[in-house]
């Protein structure tokens, strides 16, 4: 889907009260941004006249009260009298003064001349020094001066003036959440909400503050920050990328227009990444260099700029074989390195390609005829066409033939200009461009040719022919305007086109190519003196070749280009959300639990589990035979044995049957003295993982049919621990998964299973080595070396111990170590070896002493170990206990709890913050950790898998029927609920709306997630299809 880009990036999002919800709920469409609104912006001129004349100048936004600090404050009113004020002062550095009329034209060029406008000021570079590169052109958010200045009052804007924004209806965005599933479930990142009481909770957005059609990651919060978090990227940083990427664009800028972040985060997130942290690291302890932005949105940084990275590299590429092949000139290598996506470079080197044939232009630019062009332009009064003329000579025989080579080169130059492009885009953004698809005629041919021939062999293919053919019928007339198409629809074009089964094109109406020709005529590609009427006539073909031939087809490109990565960029996001939610369901603790594979002809496999996921017990029942008796009997004698109260059934083959012959059993009390209830639960990737190199190292002697039972038992137990076992793609979530880059769904999903397992945390001595690698900061080579020194030296006393570790350096430990809890009650109950742990420290310490410090390892617990406090900042927990009355040894205590709140109702958490020396973010994180209770699990605000006894069928429905279900798969036209009749419903995307929401939720693109409960009512049912249309009542907390 297009969206238009934004004209500035620095600027906040901004939500007006009087806006409302588009008609048809398009989730993906973007409505159009704060462009058109011109804010007031100081200049980045530290000269106070100056800034209070363009203050004056911009429609008066009380500027000059905010400098009373300077002794020049007073003459500020006098400032449209420019010429008088150098005068006045008499200072060595006034002279510079008579510039200022100059300054206000600096502003309204956003782009190119931005960067190099400070070099005219070398009087304040030196105290903008940190700012002359990425921040000396960096526009203001919120009314907050973003310029490295000392003095705080000249930061901050008045307070009159955001009293006048609140008047105006225009409110800031205070808060965005990573995701929410319930009310309860705010900021997750921040290890949960477990200090009910305390006044620490951040702000929320009010709860209109909510648009299904803008995704979340363009709606960034906003937060006063320290000033020294808003510096720009060090002069020798950015020199260094500089010279890496050698491009003519400054990446910040770049970085900042194309997601809608301000250049100070672009500029540390750019910062962190380069420096080797990790996504859920920055999103948790370096919550005030990256604005409290969630992991998704920096992860959607970081891919922007990996791409901006990767365009950089191709360009030196394309740039060397262009010089290779000697066709390299200094303004075609302009023209590269302006390049600022992947389509411009195409669109600029396609010409010169090994591969393609010569174009037209070129091959009349090596009949010399480049001279005559340019005279065309510059001089027609005095060309003479008949000069050009050489009898005999291919293109060049005749006045027709040399004015055709002219026009050539015309239409190139035309086609290739920026000004030119980025006018006709300009057009099309204002016209009604739509996108078509219809079937193709080798689709229709195929189709007659399989009716004709169904009397031949192989009739199964040509019926899976048909069945594709009629998937997409929708598409047949399909037309839409590429401001309004979603990204489903997008990607079933794009499939059926792949298949050969669609045509589609781009259509912009006619009035673009007449107004562009008009403008080309009269404006840019007017002549510079009298043109008499046949060369007139020469540069209007050459504007309609150049539109005919070159444009429109690289519009058309440009729309579908766009429209497939914004589509792909969407389902990506629904993989990521539906397998975060997925991945985060609440475990079942503390009971045995039965895991069933079922099946028909080869029985149903049976997997015991007791509480803590060993394997009690394995076997295989054919409950579907005429012997089905026997194997109750079976079934009862195994679940009174081990004490197993709960039946988890995969929802495969034999699913109904199987549920069905369980309701039954526990109706007649088949269990008795036992309370015995069943689940169903997503199979899915079980058979996959069963043979997989991993589950054949976990379960050796096991059959992979029984390995299945004990996946699908733990999916319940422990989903997060189960799963990430499993390629993310297998788990049977999202939509168009074969549609979109594989490389980017894997890094997303990747960095989502890696953000979950980090901010749930792992018990170091007790976690499996595959858990451990998802950790951030770990890899499988250190997973693996952890795991062989706890073998060797036994359970780990404290965090400090994994400095120990082969192959952990000092960042690896400074990533992962606050994610990684040593949990007294798993430490004393871990099977230690022989020896103490001081003798253990004596043991390792010699080993490592070649590269690592190991002496001064402590071999003593820390309490501290248990909680998300990073090790470095144990110091400010220390002085924070200290300033409280508290101790390490209450952590997690009611009584800690309550010296907490006291400090937090008497003193606000700034000024704790200053007395322990420590950013408010790290003293809130530190009472995070502080207050929780011991064995604290941020998933036990999420819901778990839902178990009963009794089964209702498809039969039993009735229309209007009021149902609960829960959520099993999100789509980008709506959500899946499974109601416990077999087949899932089907909650259209039209019928989640904003009064079904709750407040919390309201903010995210499509607001359901899988394992959300939901309460629904059955609009339609479809027994032959298999299909339930409900309709949304209200998400159950």
């Amino acid at each position: 889907m297009m969206r238009r880009p934004r004209a500035t990036t620095a600027k906040a999002v901004v939500y007006n009260d009087n806006d409302t919800l588009d008609s048809d709920l398009s989730f993906s469409q973007v409505v159009s941004s704060d462009e058109d609104m011109e804010e007031w912006r100081p200049p980045e001129s530290t000269n106070a006249t100056s800034t209070a004349a363009r203050g004056l100048k911009a429609g008066g936004m009380k500027a000059a009260p905010k400098r009373t600090t300077k002794p020049k404050a007073p003459k500020e009113p006098k400032v449209p009298k420019v010429p008088k004020e150098p005068k006045a002062p008499k200072v060595p550095k006034e002279p510079k003064a008579p510039k200022v009329p100059k300054e206000p034209k600096a502003p309204k060029v956003p782009k190119e001349p931005k960067p190099r406008a400070p070099r005219k000021r070398a009087a304040e570079q030196k105290s903008t020094n940190t700012q002359r590169t990425t921040g000396a052109k960096r526009k203001k958010t919120n009314g907050d001066d973003l310029e490295e200045n000392k003095c705080k009052p000249q930061i901050d804007f008045p307070e009159e003036q955001r009293v006048d924004k609140g008047e105006s209806g225009v409110r800031m965005k205070e808060e965005r959440i990573s995701f929410i599933v319930s009310d309860q479930t705010v900021g997750w990142a921040d290890e949960g909400t477990s200090k009910a009481g305390l006044q620490v909770k951040k702000e929320e957005a009010p709860e209109d503050d909510f648009n299904f059609d803008e995704p979340c990651h363009k709606k960034q919060p906003f937060r006063e920050t320290n000033q020294q978090q808003r510096a720009a990227l060090p002069e020798s940083k950015f020199r260094s990328l500089k010279n890496d990427l050698n491009m003519n664009w400054d990446v910040v800028e770049v970085l900042s227009t194309q997601t809608c972040v301000e250049q100070w985060v672009c500029a540390n997130i750019i910062m962190l990444l380069r420096e080797e942290n990790t996504v859920p690291f920055m999103v948790r302890y370096r919550k005030d260099m990256i604005n409290h932005m969630d992991a998704d949105a920096v992860r959607d940084v970081q891919m922007v700029f990996e791409e901006l990275c990767s365009l950089a590299k191709k360009t030196q590429s394309v740039i060397q074989t262009l010089k290779k092949d000697g066709v390299l000139t200094p303004e075609l290598e302009e023209s590269l390195r302006n390049c600022r996506s992947a389509d411009d470079l195409d669109h600029v080197y396609s010409p010169y390609k090994k591969g393609s044939k010569l174009t037209k232009a070129r091959r009349a630019k090596a009949l010399g005829l480049e001279d005559a062009a340019s005279a065309m332009m510059n001089s027609p009064h005095n060309l003479d066409l008949t000069a050009w003329v050489k009898p005999g000579t291919e293109g060049l025989s005749s006045v027709e033939e040399v004015a055709t080579g002219v026009e050539h080169i015309l239409a190139d130059m035309i086609a290739k200009d920026p000004e030119t492009l980025t006018y006709i885009k300009a057009l099309c953004e204002r016209s009604y461009v739509t996108i078509q698809s219809s079937v193709s005629k080798t689709a229709l041919k195929e189709k007659e040719q399989g009716k004709s021939a169904q009397g031949q062999k192989k009739p199964g293919a040509d019926k899976n022919k048909n069945k594709d053919f009629d998937k997409f019928q929708l598409y047949f007339d399909f037309t839409c305007n590429v401001q309004r198409i979603q990204p489903h629809q997008t990607l079933a074009i794009n499939r059926g086109e792949s298949l050969k089964i669609l045509t589609v094109k781009v259509n912009i109406p006619d009035r673009v190519k007449s107004d562009f020709t008009q403008w080309c005529i009269n404006n840019r590609w007017r002549t510079k003196t009298f043109a008499r009427e046949e060369l007139r006539a020469i540069i209007r073909n050459a504007v309609e070749d150049s539109y005919k031939r070159l444009i429109l087809p690289f519009l058309t490109r440009s729309y579908r280009t766009k429209l497939t990565s914004a589509a792909e960029k969407e389902s990506i996001a629904m993989f990521v959300r539906n397998l975060r939610q997925r991945l985060l369901v609440c475990p079942v603790r503390g009971c045995v639990i039965m895991g069933v594979d079922p099946g028909f002809r080869h029985g149903c496999k049976l997997a015991v589990l007791s509480h803590t996921s060993q394997i009690l017990h394995t076997d295989v029942v054919y409950l579907h035979n005429s012997g089905h008796q026997r194997e109750a009997e079976k079934l009862r004698h195994l679940m009174i044995k081990y004490g197993c109260t709960k039946v988890v059934i995969g929802n495969g083959t034999a699913c109904r049957e199987t549920e069905s012959f369980f309701a039954d059993l526990i109706s007649r009390r088949y269990f008795h003295p036992l309370d015995v209830s069943y689940c169903i639960t997503n199979e899915a990737g079980a058979s996959i993982y069963s043979v997989s190199p991993e589950a054949v190292k976990e379960m050796p002697d096991l059959d992979p049919n029984l390995r299945s039972a004990v996946s699908i038992g733990r999916r319940v137990q422990d989903p997060l621990a189960e799963l990430v076992k499993i390629d993310p793609k297998h788990i049977g979530i999202g939509t168009y998964q074969h549609d979109v880059s594989a490389g980017a769904l894997k890094a997303a999903l990747d960095g989502v299973v890696q953000e979950c397992v980090s901010f749930v945390g792992v018990d170091i001595n007790i976690c499996s080595e595959t858990l451990m690698r998802h950790v951030a900061g770990l890899n499988a080579g250190r997973a693996r070396s952890i795991a062989e020194w706890r073998e060797k030296n036994g359970p780990f006393i404290n965090r400090e111990q994994l400095k120990l570790v082969k192959g952990m350096g000092p960042k690896s430990f400074q990533q992962c170590a606050g994610f990684i809890r040593i949990n007294p009650q798993t430490l004393n109950s871990a099977k230690p070896l022989p020896g103490s742990a001081t003798t253990v420290a004596e043991k390792t310490a010699p080993k490592k002493s070649k590269g690592k410090a190991a002496c001064d390892i402590p071999t003593s617990l820390n309490p501290l170990d248990q909680t998300c406090i990073h090790p470095e900042s144990y110091h400010v927990a220390q002085r924070f206990l200290s300033l409280v009355g508290g101790s390490v040894d209450q952590i997690g205590s009611a009584g800690l709890k309550q010296f907490v709140e006291n400090k937090v109702t008497t003193s606000c958490i700034e000024e704790l913050a200053k007395k322990v020396d420590a950013t408010p973010e790290t003293l809130k994180l530190i009472i995070d950790g502080l207050t929780q209770p011991p064995g604290f699990d941020i998933r036990q605000n999420f819901g778990q898998a839902d178990f009963k006894r009794g089964i209702v069928s498809m039969s039993d429905l009735r229309v209007g029927a009021v149902l609960t279900g829960r959520v099993d798969n999100t789509t980008l036209f709506g959500a899946f609920v499974d109601i416990g009749v077999g087949r899932d419903g089907l909650i259209h995307k039209s019928n989640i709306t904003l009064d079904k929401l709750p407040v919390g939720q309201r903010r995210r693109s499509l607001a359901l997630g899988p394992g959300e409960r939901v309460e629904v009512r059955v609009l339609n049912i479809d027994v032959q299809r298999g299909r339930i249309g409900l309709d949304l009542i209200r998400v159950l907390q």
